[in-house]
């Protein structure tokens, strides 16, 4: 086997490849040692030179590798170690990088950002918040600088020529959630001017895990306020309460869903007065029952939102940490507010959406770093085509992971947990306390006061004070309660003494669904070659045991009749329990990849609507555009008024042309004689409204067509959403569910383009003489004014990156 695994191991001959690299770089290292400052500033130059002279990247990628290693010596007095350099060449590639805690892949991104910037293009650094990008590029910055290239970070809330400048730097940090909204932003303007970004050539993404599979299912939205009344979430969180769970509805906890029995259903109907609640008319009923369901027995407070200055506030369930401005979705916000009892906002209205997987697929080549990517190997291969390389730690890990202990109830794991944290606080050895929710923290917090052992508690209540915790963290005697919100972006770092004792002892307190999740929690300890230790302590009571692995250890337990208090432990137990997070993370990746399917085709749309919304940003005059348009909407119109004898019904036509402002009766009963005439009719009245306006027309007829493109676009989003709820249920009548959306989906978007090009012609024929420019400032304002919020929602993502059309549009158009 071990022959085999080293001719098959992909991973294996990367890293051999790239140490091939890497002794390329080092053997350069003494020579631009001997650059005096100005000779290494000056290689920008010659490589930028050597680009445009028909070189590649991969041409200079060893010299420029050297350059940058050089530089990070002398401005940050920090050296590239050669590990460093091989995830570098990873991120190159446009692999994602696997690099433990620790070891620094801050710096790594120093080297390809560099190369990458040299074509000019931009190179975007992607982080999980602010504080990242702006430390980020503050820190690195100088290897920048230094090399004659320009740095920007955009951080929220900044004005827009503010974000511009930034964007037209060679390098520019920021935030996974900035950049996906400038791009949404950019596709709302009313000039070009007002875009901020300028275009998408490469990128990295930090902590790509999170970011581009834990969070692909969340678009970015931009939204505005709805009319739905607030009175209904309230009235519809009552009802929930009144109705019997097993009696009127049953619940699905692996899938999350809520099903109403037939009980159920007529207990509801007469509670709301009506007959038959799936009448469509009654449709809405149904979806505010199933809401406020799942807020009741789904969403728990200081788990899944904890309640802040009377708002609920969404809690990370992969980092713990709080999401300020993230509103879930579809209303299930608002039921959970009506839940709680807190004022309950407003629902919003989607004017643009994408998610992060549809956004970043957009980059010419996409990388990104993470201390743990291999257990999501394929999605990142399926939905990105990274690779996912794993880079070898600078020095060996020699921390002992030891085999779960697994207890039949939580009590009894409780008191296990209580009682090793007080067996190594005798020792002094530093402990991290990892629990999966704020509440279950706060239940461990209390029990240690009972026992009046001093600890730190660190989740999304107390995130202000993180940076402190984690700095004491490592210390003697420490003992430190966290949420997953402390395996990511902070460094432990072990105080005297505590190498003997054994380095930080980590305590996992249950099984997260996610393995990376686990993964991050044991990488706080046994960081750069220090010692560590880690161990879960476990029981059936656990959800995730429960759900997915329960029966099967259940019977190992009552088959060796251990007894209470005792735990089980062995390595064919922790494999069951891996092999249960395996199910878990095959489920959420199978339902990714579900709505992948169906949001591809979303995309082709949107990159339609997009592409034709630069293309009139980007022109002054419309003539040959209208004139298609008016071309579309007459036959279209004609062919609507054909009778069974296949002539016009002419009284039919006359009717439908009043939409237009044109009152003239038609004559022709022949097709074509009609079009003409029509035709005719339509575009000498353009064109004396043409006249009528004079110079200003062409900007009128700009406004108008991208404000019926963003209005149409905005309602066609509202019914793309319930279309990919009535398809999902299609699945129960034997009919593939992406199929059908993908059917119906192509119908929607025919009629959106239908729609689009009456209402072009009807505005332009019907419009009088106004102050466009005082709208057009209103319009602004309006857009400046709509929410930037990140929703939990269903996916949208890319299919490919596509190329602008260049020439005059015909008629819209998407693949089916």
């Amino acid at each position: 086997m071990s022959i085999l695994t080293k001719i098959f191991d992909k991973n294996k001959r990367i890293l051999n490849r790239y140490k091939k690299i890497v002794e390329k770089i080092n053997a350069l290292e003494e020579q631009i040692e001997k650059l005096s400052d100005e000779q290494l500033k000056l290689k920008t130059d010659e490589f930028k030179k050597r680009l445009k002279d028909g070189e590649t990247l991969d041409d200079i990628l060893v010299e420029a590798f050297a350059v940058v290693r050089e530089t990070a010596k002398r401005v940050l007095k920090m050296r590239h170690f050669d590990v460093q350099l091989m995830g570098g060449l990873a991120l190159h590639e446009g692999n994602v990088a696997e690099m433990k805690t620790g070891e620094g892949k801050t710096l790594v991104a120093t080297l390809p950002v560099y190369l990458n910037a040299l074509t000019g293009k931009g190179v975007h650094l992607a982080t999980h918040n602010d504080y990242l990008a702006k430390r980020d590029a503050q820190w690195m910055g100088p290897i920048y600088e230094f090399l004659g290239l320009s740095v920007g970070f955009i951080q929220a809330g900044m004005e827009n020529e503010e974000r511009k400048r930034a964007y037209q730097c060679d390098v520019t940090y920021g935030t996974a959630n900035e950049f996906g909204f400038d791009y949404l932003r950019d596709n709302l303007v009313y000039d070009l001017n007002d875009k901020v970004q300028r275009g998408h050539h490469y990128a990295i993404v930090d902590e790509a895990d999170s970011i581009l599979i834990d969070e692909a299912r969340t678009p970015l939205i931009i939204s505005g306020p709805s009319d739905t009344p607030s009175h209904l979430y309230t009235k519809f969180a009552s009802i929930a309460r009144k109705l019997r769970r097993d009696e009127d509805f049953t619940l699905d906890e692996k899938s999350k869903a809520v099903i109403l029995t037939d009980d159920g259903i007529s207990r509801l109907e007469k509670m709301l007065g009506i007959e038959n609640l799936y009448d469509p008319k009654n449709i809405h009923f149904l979806f505010h029952t199933l809401n406020a369901l799942k807020a009741l027995h789904y969403f728990k407070r200081d788990k899944d939102y904890i309640i802040q200055d009377g708002e609920v506030i969404i809690v990370d369930e992969f980092t713990g940490r709080l999401m300020h401005g993230r509103r879930y979705s579809e209303g299930l916000h608002q039921a959970i507010e009506a839940k709680e009892g807190v004022k309950v906002k407003e629902e919003s209205l989607t004017y643009a959406t994408i998610t992060f997987q549809n956004y970043f697929r957009m980059y010419e080549k996409l990388a990104g770093m993470t201390g743990t990517a291999k257990t999501e190997e394929d999605e990142f291969k399926q939905i990105y085509n990274c690779e996912v390389v794993v880079i070898p730690t600078n020095k060996p890990v020699i921390r002992k992971d030891k085999n779960d202990l697994i207890y039949k109830t939580q009590k009894e794991k409780w008191n296990a947990v209580i009682n090793e944290i007080k067996e190594r606080f005798k020792k002094g050895q530093p402990m991290l306390v990892g629990t999966t929710s704020i509440e279950t923290s706060e239940l461990l917090s209390h029990m240690l006061k009972k026992e009046n052992i001093p600890h730190n508690v660190l989740n999304a209540k107390y995130h202000e004070k993180e940076a402190e915790i984690i700095a004491q963290a490592g210390q003697k005697g420490m003992i430190t309660i966290a949420t997953n919100m402390a395996g990511r972006g902070t460094d432990i770092k072990l105080g005297e003494g505590v190498v003997e004792l054994g380095g930080l002892y980590v305590i996992g307190t249950e099984r997260h669904e996610s393995r990376r999740i686990d993964n991050q929690l044991i990488g706080r300890s046994g960081r750069q070659g220090d010692p560590g230790e880690s161990r879960f302590f476990l029981s059936f009571e656990d959800d995730l045991l429960r759900l997915f692995g329960g029966d099967k250890l259940k019977n190992i337990m009552n088959t060796l009749k251990i007894e209470d208090g005792q735990p089980i432990e062995h390595g064919i137990l922790s494999k069951i329990i891996r092999d249960a997070q395996k199910r878990v993370e095959g489920i959420h990746f199978s339902i990714r990849k579900r709505l992948f399917e169906l949001d591809s085709i979303m995309d082709y749309q949107r990159a339609s609507i997009y592409s034709h919304r630069d293309w009139i940003l980007g022109r002054d005059d419309y003539d040959e555009h209208l004139k298609e348009i008016f071309e579309d909407v007459v036959d279209r119109l004609v062919e609507s008024s054909i009778n069974e004898e296949e002539l016009v019904d002419k009284e039919d036509l006359s009717k439908k042309l009043l939409a237009f402002g044109v009152v003239e009766k038609i004559d022709y009963a022949n097709i074509e004689e009609c079009k003409d005439k029509v035709f005719k009719i339509l575009w000498d009245k353009y064109h004396s409204k043409k006249d009528e306006f004079g110079e200003e027309f062409q900007k009128i007829a700009k406004f108008i067509m991208l404000r019926i493109i963003d209005e149409r676009w905005r309602k066609h989003l509202e019914a793309i959403e319930h279309l990919k709820e009535a398809v999902s249920l299609r699945a129960y009548g034997q009919k593939d569910p992406a199929m059908e959306f993908k059917k119906e989906s192509y119908i929607l978007f025919e009629e959106l383009i239908n729609t689009i090009y009456d209402d072009t012609v009807s505005y332009l024929l019907r419009i009088i003489k106004v102050d466009t420019s005082k709208e057009e400032e209103e319009t602004k304002k309006k857009i400046n004014q709509l929410n930037f919020v990140h929703n939990d929602g269903s996916v949208i993502n890319r299919a490919e990156k596509r190329k602008e059309k260049k020439k005059t549009h015909k008629r819209i158009r998407v693949k089916r």
